[in-house]
């Protein structure tokens, strides 16, 4: 997979603006959305959604 921001997962390469590969939980914030995912190589990540986009600002290491 190719990135347009670079920003990719530093365990398997995908592209961080891409779609998640699995959803595991979200809710609502003051400010926007945080999104609980799994990338595909299994590593859970968190993402934040607001006035400047979608970004993931955690991540942990592949099951």
């Amino acid at each position: 997979m190719t990135s347009t921001t670079g920003a990719v997962c530093p365990h398997c390469g995908w592209p961080d603006e891409a779609e998640p590969f699995r959803t595991v939980s979200g809710h609502g914030t003051g400010t926007g959305r945080t999104v609980w995912t799994r990338c595909a190589c299994g590593s859970l990540q968190v993402r934040v959604t607001d006035g400047c986009g979608t970004r993931v600002v955690s991540r942990g290491r592949p099951a």
